[in-house]
This record gives structure tokens, sequence and C-alpha cells, in this order.
């Protein structure tokens, strides 16, 4: 790729920690169906509370559009996670692109792969670097590059570069020269970021270290018995005591990593009872149910202790930002706004945790880029568990599509229903009876037909693998049917899709 000078315009502010102190520290469902393809499936999204007008404020969407966005970024994420596998070191990087992410580019060094790609429903294209090589790159950006050459790095997978954004481009271009790292993979783009920090256990709540700083909730853990919550690294060191949001003393920096990465965790005492919850500035909350990487283009909500909750897009991944204690590797680029005091606070896809709000330029007036730590190397780094509820609805593509009627609803384990809506269905003729229930993965969901025959209802028809999705075929003479749905193991939501004759 030949070096070129490119200006990125725009009244960017200097990246700023989130950490409020006076010292550097750190709806309605929508039903959206889709073609039938291998990758493809037809779902009901149901928001967590106060995302769907986040999205629309933030993003400029319709409801509809934020609807099918987050429908869109559910169905796609399995393909683009079988794909990364199929392709190993072939694969280049991937990102939704389209106003309500309805388009999953997936790319790869070798066009042979091109087929298997469009087959799972993405779009293909060929680069010349794979992503292990410009992981690769970025690294040897990092080590060559001073500290003033150019505040942030990251990964352009749409690009298959690495960019650095520098407020002088010609004089970064030269120090990329001088080091021996290529011109063709490295570009110096003209920035006007200058990075420095920002500075019940609910995610996005305020905490308070010693009498100046102020920072927000990550994330609650646990550590065996021990409860706690995940934060930034830079809001405090390890032995640092903490206070709650209403200034009662909470707990003590167990663990504290900055500049290295920018993540802590706070053991917290018996007042404090952690919740798998992130608060959404609406006084509700959102439910956490898992820690499943979002990809780039993906839409990405934060909730924080001065700004509330913010939503935007994912920018870019593996991102690294020269701050002036030290360059943060490994932070995930974001257009969501932040303001000081909103360090550590959660960012959230949907309802899978994403990581902790690290530094950012701009404010939530005139908005803003905001980075935050990803949550996996936290809860590895320290040996923590995520503290989640159940997911809110199925995450795998789902077999069940192409049915003419559906319903959707959400078990625990033991417990049934009947659907649909808990009634039944009256056939006219003689003919066959289709279902297929999906459920997650991790359940094992069972499904039976039955028949009113006076004077009770029998069981016509049943399906009861081990596995998470269920299918029945019966052909039966006319009268009342109704489909019982019964949660065997685990808990979660689940979708039937059905026909009558």
């Amino acid at each position: 790729m030949p070096r070129r000078h490119a200006a990125i315009t725009g009244c960017l502010l200097a990246i700023t920690t989130l950490t409020a102190t006076a010292l550097p520290v750190a709806a309605r469902p929508l039903t959206v169906g889709v073609a039938a393809t291998k990758a493809t499936t037809t779902a009901v999204v149901k928001p967590p509370p106060g995302m769907l007008a986040a999205l629309q404020r933030d993003l400029h969407l319709t409801a509809e559009q934020a609807q099918a966005r987050l429908l869109n970024e559910t169905r796609l994420a399995p393909v683009e996670a079988e794909l990364r596998a199929k392709l190993g070191s072939r694969f280049g990087g991937s990102w939704f692109t389209g106003t309500v992410a309805q388009t999953l580019v997936v790319t790869t060094t070798d066009p042979a792969d091109l087929p298997q790609i469009i087959a799972e429903g993405a779009q293909g294209e060929v680069v010349t670097r794979s992503l292990p090589d410009l992981h690769r790159a970025l690294t040897v950006t990092n080590s060559s590059l001073s500290n003033t050459g150019g505040k942030v790095r990251f990964i352009d997978v749409k690009n298959n570069r690495i960019v650095v954004l520098t407020s002088d481009a010609l004089a970064t271009e030269d120090e990329i020269e001088a080091s021996g790292v290529s011109g063709r993979v490295v570009q110096a783009v003209q920035s006007d970021e200058s990075p420095r920090l920002l500075g019940n256990l609910v995610g996005g709540d305020a905490y308070y270290i010693g009498t100046a700083s102020r920072c927000s909730v990550g994330f609650s853990v646990t550590k065996g018995t021990q409860n706690g919550f995940v934060s930034a690294g830079h809001c405090g060191t390890q032995g640092k005591a903490t206070s709650g949001f209403n200034r009662v003393p909470q707990g003590v920096f167990q663990g504290s990593t900055f500049p290295e990465g920018d993540f802590s965790w706070v053991a917290v005492n018996n007042d404090w009872t952690p919740k798998p919850w992130v608060g959404n500035g609406a006084g509700d909350v959102v439910n956490v149910a898992g820690s499943r990487a979002a990809i780039e283009g993906a839409s990405v909500c934060r909730s924080g202790s001065t700004t509330g909750w913010h939503c935007g897009t994912i920018l870019q991944l593996n991102t690294s930002v020269v701050y002036s204690q030290g360059t943060v590797s490994e932070l995930t680029r974001t257009n969501v706004c932040a303001e000081p005091g909103d360090s550590g606070g959660s960012f959230i896809s949907i309802e899978q945790a994403q990581g902790v709000t690290s530094g950012g330029s701009g404010n939530c007036d005139s908005g803003g880029t905001t980075y935050f730590q990803p949550l996996g190397k936290i809860l590895t780094t320290y040996g923590l568990t995520l503290l989640t509820t159940a997911p809110p609805f199925a995450t795998g593509a789902s077999t069940c599509t192409g049915y003419p009627r559906t319903a959707e609803g959400t078990l625990t384990e033991g417990n049934s229903t009947y659907q649909p809506r808990g009634r039944h269905y009256r056939s006219t003729v003689a003919g066959v009876h289709t279902g297929c229930l999906n459920s997650n993965d991790s359940t094992d969901f069972d499904l039976y037909l039955q028949k009113w025959t006076r004077p009770r209802w029998v069981t016509v028809a049943t399906s009861e693998s081990p596995n998470p999705d269920e299918s029945i075929t019966y052909t039966g003479t006319t009268g009342y049917y109704r489909y019982r749905v019964v949660a065997s193991s685990g808990s979660g939501p689940y979708s039937l899709g059905y026909s009558t004759p």
C-alpha cells in the first residue's frame, strides 16, 4: 500500500482519563426476517432497558433501525466466530457494515476461502496480511516509535494496515522510516487526539479512592468466596481503600495494572452485595449475561458515574494509546462519549460485558472517542469470575427458520410452558404438524406436541434429545393442539417455530 498523508477532520479534544480528581491518575419486540441461508435466522430481540433509546440518540437511528441492528449483530456474531476458527492463520479481520449492521465482512489471505465465507452468509474480501501478521506489526510499531511518535496506534482491518494517529504526520512518518518499520504496513494519519487518562455493586456506580478521586464500578466479580468488582487500573494502586457511592467503606484494591494495561479489581466487605447488572442512567439496570467479545462495528454502550448511559460502535480493536504515564496496549477504540469520573465504568454490547473505561477524547456535549480495557484479560490476570444472569436470548444461529408461526419465551431449569401463548391452536383439517425449538447451547430444552382427547391433553409426539434444539413432525387428525416446552437442564430463552395443516 503506498504511503500517503491523510487528515482526520473534526474537533477532537485531548484524550483524558475519566477519573474525577485533580490529580492525573489514572420496547416493543421487532421481528426481522431474513432470507433462509445456512447463516440466517428469524429472531426477536428485546433490547435491555434504556439501550434502544440510547442507540437512537447516539447513533441517530429510528426505533426500528436500532432493533434491527441488535438483531443483526446477534445473528451474525456466531457466523463470525465460526469463520474465524475455520480460517485460522489466514483470517485477516472482520467487521459489521451498514446502518443496521446488516453486512458482516470477513477477510482472508487465501482467495480459495471466499466461497466458504459467502456460503456462511458473510461478504468475503482478500487481503495481503493476516490478523496475526498485523498484531506482530503493531507490537513492532509500539516498540520502535517514541512516546511522541503518535499517541494512538491501532490495527485498521478494513485497510489491512497499522494506523498511527499523530499531531505531526510528517515527523511520525520520518520516525517510522528511520525505525525500519515498513511504511507499506504502517501509516501516519494527522489527528488532534492527544491521550491523557480519564479518571448493591452495579456497573457504572461511583466509588471513591481517598478523599479526592472518584471512578466508576465496572462489573461485579468473584474470586472463590470473595466478592468484588473490576475497574480501571489508573483509578488506584494495590492496597488503596475505597468507599461506595454513598461514602460508606467499601473495599480494598487487590490488584492494579497500569500502564502495562489499565485494569484493577477491588475486594469488597460484607456490606456490599455484587449484582450482575449495569445501570442505564434511568433508574433501571441491564443484565450481564456473559462476556463474549463483540467485533468491530458492533454497537456498544457505556455506563459511568459522571455522564450515565451512552452508546456508539466499536471502531477498532487492539489499539495502543500513549498516555503521559506510558503506553497502554490492547485497548478497544469506540465513538462513545465519556467524561472525568467515568473511568473504570462498564462497556456492554447488548447483554455481553466488554470491558472497563480507560480514557477518551471530547465530551458528551460535542461527542468524542473513548477506549476500554477488554474484560477477558482482567478476568484471566486476576483469576476472577464474572457475575452473570441467564442470557436474554439464544446466542447461536437458529436452525428454526422459515416457519409461518413463531413463539418466544424464557424458562428456568425444571419448569415448563405451553405455546402458543399458554393456550392452544385448532386444526380444522387432517395433515402434518411441524415444530422446531431453538435454545441456548448451554441448555437442554425438550419439546412435546399434545392433543386434546377428552377429558385430558395427550402427548402425541416427543423430541427430548440431550441437545438444545428439538424438532417434531406429526401427522394428525382435526382437533386442538398445543406445544409443551420443558427446561430439562439449564435456564434461558427459547424460540419455537411451527406450522399447522
